[in-house]
């Protein structure tokens, strides 16, 4: 079997091989026996050699090549004689038969069809083929079997045990349906990827599955695998196309005849002469001319093939790519990741320059009270306050265009207990986000996409850390203040006024209720009435509980009664809730668990998959398709996630 292939280390050659010789020696054996339809060759690869000779295979291992030659059957090759020249370079050459040296791994498949169509006398003339060409191939050559009708199967793997694949002959089983195609892809993968490799295809039916014709076109030249197609049936032409997509022929041949055609496939295996070539140091490409001269008694066969000479060393001045740019995500060059890097640097600079101390101003009234406040519920001492008004300034001017954001920054700073004033926290937040960007361009290498990522952490991250101390510090407040409730009806009743029993809540209570106790006091000793600063407190922490205290304290004291009655019996009212809110959460954290996981699932895969596996995920982020998916996904969780959070959170 001569076909037209070449393998190497660095990339796929273009090889100029010689079939014709074969195949006309071939249709004249067929002619002879009077039994053989015409014999059609599909397109070759390359232009054959006027002499009849092509070299069908070739490896590179460094400076060293091995050529298997194929030859006419009536030449009789002098292999002393036989010489190389690569690019009009001479080079050492040894020859020697292909059969036998066990140097080139030769595999060659059986793709048999094993149709209903098949029974009888096509299937005595296929076993009889079969069994011709195991009895006639060399010994060396690895033979396996695939059988397609209804089903594809692989009952002989690659395997120089020819008793083994008699066995399998003989126990051919026939079935309906023909999966022709599906049976050549299985023939390819079982070929291998190792040396030179060829399928023998026999059928005398079309397809009769959906599998696309180019799909197995394409395995064939993807793969370089070579095959040779005998049809029993000459109407069907897609034997025809395959044949061509793997540099072989179609051979039309009636029952009768497929022993000899079998038989000369073997032979043509048995003619390969393998020539081992020493590459010269003057050959410096790696992809030239090899043209083999074969002297016999009569003539000289010539073989040519453009094809790869040298392994290509890899060079060690290239640049490393990144990971990410391999994996095809949006890259920065580096000129602008470390021009974006520059800019950040001139940005702190400037903000520096910016919060340079200026001279002091005297304190005006809102100053000297915010300082008297900041002093009773805060531990930072006044001389770090006014060291840090300047970069207060500086924020604040920020801030003056969009009093709504200060005033809501402000009421989380309050309600979370930080020390931090809103323009100190604005540029804390602007800081951090910076960090983040730069951060994540610094470890990939300027990938765009982890930069906005490390951005979207550095604007929300603190944000949401806020949020969650706010809503921490609430829950503290609202468990301790049944016990601050009756501590101050303690007080009432052992006769101490309201703003006594209050202080009391300061000197005896726990954290938050003893700080935010100790403002509201604070407050009305600069004129605001105690009803009113509590009140402040319930709308900083947003505690409802504390908001009702206040509201029973304004309608009480214009209208008199027992206050500490009243606060005991409103302070068991919110032990008995509390005791509710818990039992409501004990009984809702299994579907809070299950909401969480979820929700948090397909999102931490994606990361793991990121992370792991990344070219299979790439193009959901590089695609059109991969972004609509994206968004449909994320809109069709969002949605999920809502629903399991309504219906996991009841209100007490």
């Amino acid at each position: 079997m001569t076909h037209v292939t070449t393998t190497a280390t660095s990339q796929t050659p273009r090889p100029r091989s010689a079939r014709r010789t074969a195949h006309a020696a071939l249709a004249c054996a067929l002619t002879a026996l009077c039994v053989a339809g015409p014999l059609v060759a599909g397109p070759a690869a390359a232009a054959a050699d006027d002499s009849g000779a092509g070299v069908t295979h070739v490896e590179v291992t460094g400076n060293r090549m091995r050529v298997l030659v194929a030859v006419p059957p009536d030449a009789d090759v002098d292999l002393e004689g036989v010489t190389v020249d690569i690019d009009g370079t001479s080079a050492t050459a040894e020859a020697q038969p292909a059969a036998g040296s066990g140097k080139v791994r030769r595999t060659a498949v059986l793709a048999i069809d094993t149709s209903d169509s098949m029974r009888g006398e096509r299937a005595a003339a296929a076993h009889e083929a079969a069994l011709t060409f195991l009895d006639t191939v060399p010994a060396d050559v690895y033979v396996g079997i695939v059988t397609f009708d209804g089903q594809v199967a692989t009952p002989l793997s690659p395997t120089l045990d020819r008793d083994d694949a008699r066995s399998v002959v003989d126990g051919l089983d026939f079935g309906h349906g023909t999966r022709l195609f599906e049976g050549i892809e299985a023939a390819i993968a079982l070929a291998g990827e190792d040396g030179q490799r060829s399928l023998l295809v026999l059928s005398d039916g079309a397809d009769t599955t959906k599998t696309p014709l180019s799909d197995v076109t394409d395995a064939l030249k993807d793969t370089d695998v070579l095959l040779d197609a005998v049809s029993l049936q000459a109407q069907d032409p897609s034997l025809a196309t395959l044949a061509a997509a793997g540099n072989g022929q179609l051979i039309s041949s009636k029952p009768d005849a497929l022993a000899a055609a079998f038989a000369e496939e073997a032979d043509a295996l048995s003619r390969q002469v393998l020539v081992t070539v020493t590459v010269p140091d003057d050959v410096t490409a790696t992809e030239g001319n090899v043209t083999v001269s074969l002297p016999t008694g009569t003539d000289t066969l010539t073989a040519t093939a453009y094809t790869t000479v040298r392994a290509a060393a890899p060079k060690a001045d290239a640049p490393t790519p990144v990971a990410a740019a391999a994996s095809g995500s949006l890259q920065l060059p580096a000129w602008a990741m470390y021009a974006g890097i520059a800019a950040v640097g001139v940005g702190v600079l400037l903000l520096l320059l910016v919060l340079v101390p200026a001279k002091p101003k005297p304190l005006g009234a809102a100053a000297r009270v915010d300082a008297y406040i900041g002093g009773q519920h805060s531990s930072t001492p006044a001389r770090q306050t006014e060291t840090l008004a300047p970069v207060r300034e500086a924020a604040t001017r920020v801030l003056s265009r969009n009093r709504g954001l200060e005033e809501r920054i402000g009421l989380r700073l309050e309600g979370a207990g930080s020390e931090l004033r809103p323009p100190e926290w604005l540029l804390v937040h602007s800081g951090i986000a910076a960090a983040s960007t730069v951060l994540g361009l610094l470890l990939t290498g300027g990938s765009v996409l982890v930069g906005f990522i490390g951005l979207a952490i550095g604007v929300f991250g603190p944000w949401l850390y806020l949020g969650r101390r706010r809503a921490k510090r609430r829950k503290a407040f609202n468990a301790a203040l049944p016990d601050a409730l009756q501590l101050m009806a303690g007080a009432l009743e052992a006769g101490l006024s309201l703003p006594q029993s209050a202080d009391t809540i300061v000197k005896e209570g726990i954290e938050p209720i003893s700080s935010e106790f100790r403002r509201a006091l604070v407050e009305t000793r600069l004129g605001v009435d105690l009803e009113d600063a509590l009140e402040g407190v319930a709308e900083r922490l947003e505690s409802e509980d504390l908001g009702w205290v206040v509201m029973a304290i304004r309608i009480q004291r214009p209208i008199g009664g027992n206050l500490a009655e009243l606060l005991a019996t409103v302070a068991a009212t919110m032990r008995e809730r509390e005791y509710m809110r818990r039992q409501v959460a004990a009984l809702a954290a299994e579907g809070k668990l299950s909401a969480w996981v979820l929700g948090g699932l397909p999102p931490a895969f994606l990361l793991y998959l990121l992370l792991t596996n990344r070219d299979y995920v790439m193009p959901l982020f590089t695609t059109p398709m991969g972004f609509a998916m994206l968004a449909g996904a994320g809109t069709l969780l969002a949605v999920g996630v809502f629903w399991m959070s309504k219906m996991v959170k009841v209100e007490v």
